[in-house]
């Protein structure tokens, strides 16, 4: 039960939470779209991500001090997780939408010689997951939320 009165992970784990359920009405404002899904998907605004280890860094940081060992390793955890968020991942969900579209594009070009919508869906290709990574506006208001988050949790348990 210890494990509950971990308010660095405490105020994590309601960053995380708070960041995915909050995409779904971002999403409904900005598109028009109503998906639910979002609350279990990667990407999009805010970054989950960049809101929990902020929430944590922050949470480190009032709970031992920002001159303390724990906070320089927190910090420098969720510096490395906000810049991997808006580097690797992203650029590797900008190579699954160029793929996608080389892989629709020799669909239609083999669609002539094959009969391809007679196969079995596990015959297929899936597509693969484009919204994998951050747009750096994403990761700052993420890691924003888990900082607010963490204050927010903070006067409310204290």
């Amino acid at each position: 039960m210890e494990l509950f009165h971990n308010y660095p992970l405490f105020a994590a784990l309601t960053a995380i939470i708070f960041a995915q359920v909050v995409k779904i009405p971002i999403s409904l404002i900005v598109t028009r779209e109503f998906k639910p899904d979002l609350a279990f998907s990667t990407g999009g605004m805010p970054s989950s991500h960049s809101a929990a280890v902020a929430a944590l860094t922050t949470g480190v940081g009032i709970v031992e001090g920002v001159s303390s060992t724990m906070f320089a390793i927190s910090c420098v955890f969720s510096v490395i997780i906000m810049f991997d968020a808006t580097g690797v991942r992203r650029q590797a969900g900008e190579q699954a939408i160029v793929l996608n579209q080389l892989i629709k594009d020799f669909q239609l070009f083999i669609d002539g010689a094959k009969d391809w919508t007679n196969k079995k869906q596990f015959e297929k290709r899936q597509e693969l997951k484009e919204l994998l990574g951050h747009q750096p506006i994403e990761v700052f208001f993420g890691g924003l939320t888990g900082v607010a988050i963490a204050f927010i949790l903070n006067a409310l348990l204290n």
